[in-house]
């Protein structure tokens, strides 16, 4: 769902009970209810259609973009349960069963299990994961409490939806799509592990809304974020196709219901709305720390890890592109 449509319906539910700690209302990545002074659950759902044909990649895939927001929160994935959504009538049981096990081989990658789950019968394939993970109450990263003068590191090059609707096209040969599968399939889970070791303030995954969504929230109405355009990591392939108009629908819908709260001072582009699967991280981490971060980011498989953004000082509009 688009930003606003997703803000309307939610927006008359609440949370009465004093042990949660993050509910829906924040529009943090993820909920997180306190058992004791040390030990809190953070929970998450997330669940996509196939975004590359084989079923192995596919599963992996899914399973990477469900855990993610675990990592965000600075969280470790304990348990997960899987949700299919499958056509029984139209592919074979072995199908299911190579998009299983690639779910499950990205939770043991992390340390946890699966234990369980639940399918349904549905025309379109989905596959995603229910993850309960466990996080210090205080030692979570919330997305929206950045600090004037840091600076945000993002871990993942953008382009990806626009990449996989050039794969349901056709339009990729086998080697990029794998370098696209390989970017697709990688746990956040060694980023959030090297944050931790850094003064970071903020941390949030970059994914359906696209950089500039989820960096509105990250703003919070309360600083304004600066990018450099040109320091900002996107796949190449994804600049050819974006200018050929191979664009997702929904990365469509963030730039209709986002560029008028972006001042570019540079041309518009539509891959800083592109609607991510299983997108890097954007932290934001002290000016002193950023550098040895991203170095620590890169030693851990992050190669397209740079400094994108400033945090500012609350300007007319939340985040200004040059």
């Amino acid at each position: 769902m688009a930003p606003g449509e997703l803000s309307h319906a939610i927006g008359k539910l609440s949370c009465n009970d004093e042990n949660v700690l993050i509910d829906l209302n924040s529009s943090d990545d993820a909920s997180v209810y306190k058992i004791d002074e040390h030990t809190a659950i953070v929970q998450t759902v997330d669940i996509i259609t196939p975004v590359v044909d084989d079923p192995f990649y596919y599963g992996q895939i899914a399973a990477a973009n469900s855990l993610s927001d675990i990592f965000a929160m600075g969280g470790k994935a304990l348990t997960a349960l899987n949700i299919v959504g499958f056509d029984a009538c139209n592919q074979t049981p072995d199908v299911l069963q190579e998009i299983l096990r690639g779910g499950e081989s990205k939770i043991k990658e992390c340390g946890g299990s699966i234990v369980g789950g639940h399918t349904i019968k549905t025309p379109e394939m989905l596959y995603g994961l229910s993850v309960m993970g466990r996080v210090d109450p205080d030692r979570i990263y919330h997305n929206n409490k950045p600090r004037v003068g840091d600076l945000l590191v993002l871990t993942k090059p953008l382009g990806m939806g626009i990449l996989t609707t050039a794969i349901k096209a056709d339009k990729l040969d086998k080697q990029k799509i794998m370098n696209v599968v390989n970017i697709l399939a990688q746990l956040n889970y060694k980023a959030s592990v090297a944050m931790q070791d850094f003064d970071v303030s903020a941390c949030t995954d970059i994914t359906g809304f696209g950089l500039m969504g989820h960096a509105m929230e990250m703003a919070d109405n309360r600083v304004t974020l600066k990018f450099n355009h040109h320091a900002i990591p996107v796949m190449e392939e994804a600049k050819t196709f974006a200018a050929q108009g191979v664009i997702p629908g929904g990365s469509k819908s963030n730039q209709k219901y986002l560029e008028e709260r972006v001042v570019f001072q540079t041309q518009k582009d539509i891959l800083l709305f592109d609607a991510q699967t299983s997108g890097g991280l954007l932290i934001a981490v002290a000016e002193k720390d950023a550098d040895a971060l991203v170095e620590r980011l890169k030693n851990e498989g992050y190669g397209y890890s740079a400094i994108v953004a400033e945090v500012c000082q609350k300007e007319a509009l939340p985040i200004v592109v040059t």
